[in-house]
């Protein structure tokens, strides 16, 4: 049954709204203690939702000190499995319980359509809290083989105060593919949400609490990246950071742990990924609709999109025929319209950004296939750039924006020396009837997901995270997920019957 409600039921719940405007620390909305805020708006409408608290260094100070509290104390840390999972079905439950709020709040907050709000972003999250809930109490440890004379006992234990530091694009989805195993362990947790969309953390966290969390185990601190992301990058009382956004900030975040506590860091960064199609493709209007959907997904605001279709010669014409028939179908506009797929950029900044890789390509004298042109200063049309050289500023920058690029190769190992020409290494997609050289160019592309006809990023049993600079030290979703939000202990125990002294016992 769809979840999906009409226009103007949703323009209803937009206006009974209200929307949390302060950090949530120790179990309670709290002002930043500077008394700064910041406006959030509609990047749709440029309608001021709400004011939300400007943190800074003396707040995520005070979070992480509730969050050290309730680590150690073990209200948390040592409850029993079962009972973690408890809370955490629950937190599951009230998600689900208020759907559409938070379908509402994150499509006003971030410009997403209400659809994708609903069907990817709240579903997921129900999904993705009760898969790791219930996995918590079904990882065992592990002995070793030593001998009869030993015991040795392989323990996981949580990894203490954990900082998340989330991206704008997924504000739901990602908050919840780092709160769930990390909680799930028995962490607890300061989070960051980027500063363009705080608004439905700050409501899951209201929720958390509803549902049983205990005070200081979730910990929302809102702000900017230099007030709030920082310190708690810095942090010597923070023992792992988790961080899901560019490459640039991802690297920053190598030098704070090294300048600090070499606490552990796991990043998920940026991609420029390539989808190959060759020219033994079946069904090349199925081929095409997962192009699209690839490159234009999220307007184009996601680190495993699609962005660089890499297509044999021999299939091309034939392929970018339907290509730019089903790229026409992405109907762009009001995110809380059902009707439309793409909604607006995050905010102005990011909208001037991709605009100009739209003047970038036609300047460069690419050939246009369709798209080309922004509207009202606040969407961009879904684009494709024919004639593109993977060498060329569109075919190398992450532009996260509904561009793609096209580039035509003579052959199927040109297609995978292109595709691994690039210094990211997230996600890529090969198109081909031939099973071996799906295979084959499965194991030669260097990318942490490589899906075969079709665009996807697996589900939460798969791992999900990058080569070279698309990630670092860990991967969000499945049971690796859990991996890195403990440490690993040995506990070894002498059976040996002889005394200090040498004789037997």
């Amino acid at each position: 049954m769809s979840n999906i409600l009409t226009l103007q039921e949703y323009e209803a719940i937009a206006a009974s709204l209200t929307f949390p405007s302060m950090s949530f620390i120790d179990g309670a909305f709290r002002p930043a203690k500077s008394g700064k805020i910041f406006a959030t708006t509609n990047p749709a409408t440029g309608q001021h939702l709400t004011d939300i608290a400007a943190c800074g260094p003396e707040d995520v100070d005070f979070a992480v000190a509730k969050a050290r509290q309730a680590f150690d104390d073990g209200r948390w840390s040592k409850h029993h499995p079962n009972e973690r999972k408890e809370i955490l079905i629950n937190l599951s439950k009230l998600v689900k319980r208020n759907r559409h709020e938070l379908a509402v709040m994150e499509s006003l907050d971030s410009g997403k359509p209400i659809s994708d709000c609903e069907n990817i972003d709240v579903d997921e999250f129900i999904h993705l809290m009760n898969w790791h809930a219930e996995l918590g109490d079904k990882i065992y440890d592990q002995t070793a083989p030593v001998g009869p004379d030993a015991v040795s006992m392989i323990v996981r234990e949580p990894v203490g105060v954990v900082g998340a530091v989330l991206p704008w694009n997924f504000p739901l989805l990602m908050l919840v593919w780092k709160i769930a195993p990390a909680l799930a362990a028995g962490c607890t947790m300061v989070v960051k949400p980027a500063a363009q969309t705080s608004l439905t953390a700050l409501r899951i966290a209201e929720l958390a609490a509803e549902a049983g969390l205990p005070k200081g185990v979730l910990n929302i601190v809102t702000g900017s990246g230099a007030q709030v992301g920082e310190p708690i990058g810095l942090h010597q009382d923070v023992d792992m950071v988790t961080f899901t956004g560019s490459t640039s900030t991802g690297r920053r975040f190598l030098r704070y742990s090294a300048d600090s506590n070499m606490k552990k860091v796991v990043l998920e960064l940026g991609g420029k990924n390539p989808c190959i199609v060759l020219d033994d493709a079946e069904d090349i209007d199925y081929v095409a609709q997962q192009v699209c959907a690839a490159a234009f997904w999220n307007m184009g605001e996601n680190c495993s999109a699609g962005s660089r279709l890499i297509v044999q010669s021999g299939i091309k014409d034939k392929l970018l025929e339907r290509v730019k028939v089903h790229a026409r179908s992405w109907k762009v506009g009001n995110p809380l319209d059902p009707q439309n797929a793409l909604g607006a950029m995050v905010d102005k900044g990011h909208f001037s950004k991709v605009e100009s890789y739209l003047t970038k390509g036609k300047e460069a004298g690419y050939t246009l296939v369709t798209g080309g042109e922004s509207i009202d200063g606040t969407y961009i049309q879904p684009t494709i750039f024919d004639g593109v050289q993977n060498s060329d500023e569109l075919a190398q920058d992450e532009i996260f924006g509904p561009i793609l690029s096209v580039i035509t190769v003579n052959s199927f190992d040109e297609a995978l020396s292109v595709a691994n020409d690039t210094d990211y290494g997230l996600a890529a997609s090969v198109f081909t009837a031939n099973t071996k050289k799906a295979l084959r160019a499965a194991q030669a592309i260097k990318a942490g997901t490589v899906t075969v006809n079709c665009f996807g990023e697996g589900d939460a049993t798969t791992p999900f995270g990058g080569y070279k600079q698309s990630g670092f030290g860990g991967r969000d979703n499945s049971i690796h997920a859990h991996d890195q939000y403990t440490e690993l202990k040995t506990i070894w125990i002498d059976l040996n019957d002889t005394t200090v002294d040498g004789s037997i016992d």
